[in-house]
């Protein structure tokens, strides 16, 4: 979101550049988005998981949607907490990103876990695929942010 309200600045017309009212909509646009961050950051108390548990049940209902299947809250929470467990124990070593078999290992997991929840309700490859994928980046992304 960041990315797409700065690219809209930038492509702002040159005669633009220094009138006030674009400077305030850019203004406003990064005030909004950040209390839109600090709402979401925040939305994971209510469900009662953490901010990562949260990211993975925002994944996973991302997917869902995607894929127009219905998954319950009820049952999605606890998901959300194990497939974080899973990808929390894979990714514990500094070079799992560079370990096919640790890859592997965490792919099969996740496979096992979404299979025995159900999730998604019919087997469908580009489900589980799509969330390792996402699993994997979230991992890699949110390890180099905290270094």
């Amino acid at each position: 979101m960041f990315k797409a309200i700065v690219d809209k600045y930038n492509d702002r017309k040159e005669q633009d550049v220094l009138v006030s009212n674009v400077l305030e909509d850019f203004t406003d646009e990064i005030i909004d988005l950040h209390e839109s961050l600090k709402k979401e950051k925040a939305s994971f108390a209510d469900l009662g998981i953490d901010f990562e548990e949260k990211a993975f049940y925002d994944i996973m209902k991302a997917i869902a949607k995607k894929y127009d299947f219905e998954y319950p809250d009820e049952k999605l929470i606890p998901l959300s907490k194990a497939v974080k467990d899973v990808v929390d124990d894979k990714t514990k070593y500094t070079d799992w990103d560079n370990r096919e078999d640790i890859k592997a290992e965490m792919k099969v997991d996740l496979i096992m876990l979404l299979a025995e929840n159900g999730y998604p309700p019919i087997t469908h490859d580009d489900v589980y695929k799509e969330i390792f994928e996402q699993a994997q980046n979230f991992k890699k992304y949110r390890s180099e942010t905290r270094v």
